[in-house]
């Protein structure tokens, strides 16, 4: 399949429908529920998501209050939820999917993630959803990412860039400053590391975190096309710059700049020195925003002490500061198998239109719907981040969304095994382009 780079063009018109537009969130709902009064049969849709209550308390309170409102206005309908965590989810997935027993209503992702749910016809193309009224909410360019030869198999509820998050009071402790160049950024690693603090919490067993840092130093040396042309095959994983980006993940290594046991920790464990002041910066997705900003929780004093700033330029490079990782997040899937499919279809419409609302002032996230934030108090955070996508020379989808299944679970096999250094640049390079050259 045609792989995406979401593109300034593209996310322009995002940020600039974000920002302006008052289409939704207001009046009456096309989608609204009809109450049934509780006349007809009986209809239980199975929903799986990946919002656990511990790890994501306000994405999973507003699914369940998002459900609630539902149930109560059609009387005859039960959601039964099953609740995973990120990496859980997935791999549950390919269990039921194996067995053809997917959920009626799930999570998925863009791009690759699709793809083979869609040649094994276990998504159900939902055209029909957006073309009954629902198209008009998303903002321009969203749903194109979950399109598969013009059709689309799922609706996405989330935007996000992939800042690096810092505590400014240990960088003050430190006389550091936000670095503007890649250089600079190492002499923070080394500065931490020589005092004994841990410049980067990673949790690489989940190894899309250690992912996203090869990517922004394969677009910092090399430019914001070159990983991505290397996935679609016009280009190679075996160009200079993406193996001089391998490089700089060992090096980085050998600076002893990430924490201590990064490949053994899970993402969510690997949080835990940055939320208690021990890691100084944590590359994440904006999705982590809540934590910082919203989140009462997390004690006001470490909220106020959390910044952010971009990926740093190399020197002689290609890549431009304002060039992100990033892209669309999960979307909602609905079974082709499904049994109830127009009642899933009709919840998932309900459902898309609801977290837009709600997404923005309970959980600080970014949706992919049009919010009027004329009418919503945002925290600066909130705004210097869709400042940053106003001003992005590029986006590039997370390279592995961007794969195909088989071909992502190589590439996040070879990010763990290349920052635990148990191949070389070169190596991680040849075993992508084998990868890819046999599903060509």
């Amino acid at each position: 399949m045609k792989k995406k780079t979401i593109t300034l063009l593209i996310m322009s018109m995002l940020v600039i429908s974000l920002i302006l537009s008052g289409c939704s969130g207001s009046g009456t709902s096309s989608n609204e529920p009809t109450d049934s009064g509780g006349d007809g049969d009986k209809v239980t849709l199975k929903f799986m998501h990946l919002w656990p209550q511990g790890s994501s308390k306000q994405h999973h309170q507003i699914v369940s209050d998002i459900v609630a409102e539902y149930e109560e206005a059609n009387p005859n309908v039960k959601v039964q939820l099953d609740i995973l965590s990120n990496e859980q989810y997935k791999e549950k997935l390919k269990v039921l999917s194996a067995s053809n027993e997917l959920p009626d209503i799930g999570m998925t992702w863009a791009a690759g993630f699709l793809d083979p749910y869609v040649k094994g016809n276990m998504f159900a193309p939902l055209d029909d959803v957006l073309e009954a009224g629902l198209n008009e909410s998303f903002i321009s360019g969203t749903t194109e990412a979950y399109a598969i030869d013009g059709t689309t198999y799922g609706l996405p509820l989330e935007l996000n860039i992939a800042p690096i998050f810092y505590n400014k009071k240990i960088f003050a402790d430190h006389n550091l400053e936000v670095p503007q160049t890649y250089e600079d950024f190492k002499h923070i690693v080394k500065t931490l590391a020589d005092n004994g603090v841990t410049p980067i919490t990673v949790g690489n067993k989940d190894r899309w975190t250690g992912s996203m840092w090869y990517m922004y130093l394969a677009d910092r040396f090399g430019g914001p096309e070159t990983l991505t042309n290397a996935i679609n095959r016009t280009g190679t994983f075996e160009d200079p710059a993406l193996v001089e980006a391998a490089k700089e993940i060992q090096s980085l290594v050998d600076m002893d700049a990430f924490v201590k046991g990064f490949n053994g920790l899970s993402n969510d464990e690997a949080k835990g020195p940055f939320m208690n002041n021990q890691a100084a910066m944590y590359l994440m997705g904006s999705w982590e925003l809540p934590n910082y900003t919203t989140n009462e929780e997390v004690p006001q004093e470490f909220r106020d002490s959390i910044g952010f700033f971009k990926f740093p330029t190399v020197e002689g490079g290609k890549g431009d500061i304002n060039s992100f990782v990033g892209g669309p997040g999960v979307g909602l899937f609905v079974s082709e198998n499904s049994k109830v499919k127009d009642e899933a279809k009709k919840f998932v419409a309900f459902f898309v239109e609801k977290w837009g609302e709600r997404s923005v002032t309970d959980a600080g996230v970014i949706p992919a719907t049009k919010v009027d934030t004329s009418k919503v108090d945002l925290p600066q955070m909130y705004i210097d981040v869709l400042d940053e996508l106003a001003n992005a020379s590029n986006i590039t989808l997370y390279a592995d969304v961007q794969m195909s299944a088989g071909v992502a679970n190589e590439h996040l096999n070879l990010i763990q095994s290349l920052f635990g250094k148990q191949i070389t640049p070169e190596e991680f390079a040849k075993k992508h382009e084998e990868a890819l050259a046999s599903e060509e």
